[in-house]
């Protein structure tokens, strides 16, 4: 197994190189979120990720915007622990019936105006989990959401182009008040 493994490492055939082209992509779209992110939320955008019964896809790629590549930091998003210091509330998976109180709860901790993403397909319809006695649907059907992030997980750069065009929109909702 040793060998097959080192041979598979060395040909690299198996590895996918981003090129110079998709690592400036990320580094212009994330330069518009930083500049959106100062104007809207005072420097930085506070998001709570929620987990209410997936499968743990979405989390790894919303985990992957934290590592050294994408570095969401750097653009002025960042997770944190509670509710009450959110500006977003993410939430991954479908709604399983034990999570929904809980759910209900963060949504109600979190401070007004509350914008709400579902992240991925199980979230947005209760994926191939729908129909199930365990769960109670997709997000939308426990609390108002204002915007999907398709995919079945979406990846990383999907997610940070989504969070670009959520605060578009939130850019121009104010500017119409």
């Amino acid at each position: 197994m040793f060998k097959l493994f080192f041979k598979i490492f060395k040909t690299k055939k198996n590895l996918v190189y981003l090129n110079n082209d998709e690592k400036s992509d990320i580094f212009l779209v994330g330069q518009e979120i930083k500049v959106k992110v100062k104007k809207l939320f005072k420097g930085s955008l506070a998001i709570r990720q929620i987990d209410a019964g997936s499968d743990n896809a979405c989390e790894q790629e919303l985990m992957a915007l934290s590592n050294g590549f994408y570095d969401i930091e750097r653009f002025g998003i960042h997770f944190v622990a509670s509710p009450r210091h959110a500006d977003m509330l993410l939430i991954t998976g479908p709604v399983t019936r034990n999570m929904a109180k809980a759910v209900k709860d963060a949504y109600d901790a979190t401070p007004n105006p509350k914008i709400v993403v579902a992240v991925g397909d199980d979230a947005i319809s209760g994926g191939l989990f729908a129909g199930s006695y365990a769960i109670s649907g997709g997000v939308d059907s426990v609390l108002p959401v204002n915007y999907c992030i398709p995919g079945d997980p979406p990846t990383p750069k999907e997610i940070i182009i989504g969070l670009l065009k959520i605060i578009n929109e939130v850019d121009i909702k104010k500017s119409e008040l």
